[in-house]
């Protein structure tokens, strides 16, 4: 696979920065902090291409397959056009400008990923495959059956991907609080945040099982921590049902 040289007028990502806990609206407390270390890992960004031809030729395909395979230190974003159209759907890596052509497909998608973090290519079709299992476990989550829900996330992380384990990790801790594990559920969102410490998602995850176990204190600092890793993530439904349901929990507590 090749990647050659491409255009340098790309257009800019905003990324979020850490907020002051003082100013957020729930005025969380921050028991502890995601180092600049922790953030600096995220050294490689690789943005997709979404406009119309691109677009029309699957790069949002290749977005989401490129997003759930992707390792904790590589963002993955959209972005406008990049030149070079009849050749889509394109990307570029940062930092190193590098663009890459004609990746439509899941496994060209894969392979960019293996290429980009230095992977064999022996592990491509295994990111694949427990990429697919976690992808059938939301939507039997979503259609409530829990137990293959559970299965499958369990499949995906034993297929051992070498992105996006932290991915199934959390969507897992989300199924097995649904089931009324509350241990397993914490576990789960622990071992998501071992593996990806900035990935608020799994803070929230955490939060929630923390809720669920009445460990108020520690699900406020889970929340918090969520924010503090991203202070957009204040918008989701997730944080702010669970923000809704500490106050709740909170409030019964001081009623005599």
């Amino acid at each position: 696979m090749s990647f050659i040289n491409g255009p340098q007028l790309l257009p800019s990502i905003q990324t979020p920065s850490i907020s002051n806990p003082t100013k957020t609206h729930y005025h969380f407390k921050y028991h502890t902090t995601i180092t600049s270390e922790q953030h600096s890992k995220n050294k490689i960004e690789i943005r997709v291409c979404t406009n119309k031809t691109c677009r029309r030729q699957g790069s949002m395909a290749t977005l989401d397959t490129l997003m759930g395979i992707a390792p904790p230190h590589v963002s993955v974003s959209p972005c406008g056009c990049l030149g070079r159209c009849g050749a889509g759907p394109n990307l570029v890596v940062l930092p190193q400008a590098a663009m890459a052509s004609h990746c439509g497909t899941p496994a060209r998608a894969a392979q960019i990923m293996a290429h980009v973090c230095g992977d064999s290519d022996a592990n491509v079709s295994r990111n694949l495959d427990a990429l697919a299992f976690w992808k059938r476990a939301e939507v039997e989550f979503e259609a409530g059956h829990l137990s293959n829900a559970e299965a499958l996330f369990s499949q995906a992380i034993e297929a051992k991907p070498t992105g996006g384990i932290h991915i199934a990790y959390k969507g897992r801790s989300a199924v097995r609080l649904a089931s009324g594990n509350f241990v397993g559920a914490l576990e789960d969102a622990n071992e998501a945040l071992v593996i990806a410490p900035h990935y608020a998602q799994a803070y929230i995850s955490q939060g929630d099982a923390f809720l669920a176990m009445d460990e108020l204190e520690a699900a406020e600092n889970s929340y918090s921590m969520a924010l503090q890793a991203d202070p957009l993530v204040r918008r989701s439904k997730s944080f702010k049902s669970g923000v809704q349901l500490l106050q709740d929990k909170r409030s019964s507590e001081t009623v005599p």
